[in-house]
């Protein structure tokens, strides 16, 4: 079965386009290093909770939309090979500097995880 990184954004409003253009140079680094697909959300209906929320989990205010993103690997072997790759210092790519691609967001307040698929239709 599959394996799953979920991740959950805060993105000023404002850069939208950004963020798009931004993620479709990052995110073909996924597929060349074995991910079976990845999926960018721009949150369009992110209701309010009363205890706790989207936009709460990632202190968005409201100037900012919520983005919610996965990343399907065939497996959990190759993801964790992937991370590797990406994470040693000997990974070099223009898409990931952030002077050539900087991101639009405040990585702090990404929040993400790894999932093992339990159920899947």
């Amino acid at each position: 079965m599959s394996y799953i990184d979920g991740f959950v954004i805060a993105v000023p409003t404002a850069n939208k386009q950004k963020f798009i253009e931004y993620a479709k140079k990052a995110d073909t680094i996924f597929t060349e290093l074995g991910a079976t697909r990845v999926i960018e959300c721009w949150g369009d209906d992110v209701p309010e909770g009363k205890a706790t929320d989207f936009r709460k989990a990632v202190k968005a205010t409201a100037e900012e939309s919520v983005v919610f993103s996965w990343i399907e690997w065939p497996d959990k072997d190759t993801r964790d090979a992937a991370m590797q790759k990406m994470m040693s210092e000997e990974f070099e790519d223009e898409r990931m500097d952030p002077k050539k691609n900087p991101m639009p967001l405040d990585g702090k307040r990404l929040i993400y995880g790894g999932f093992d698929p339990i159920i899947e239709l």
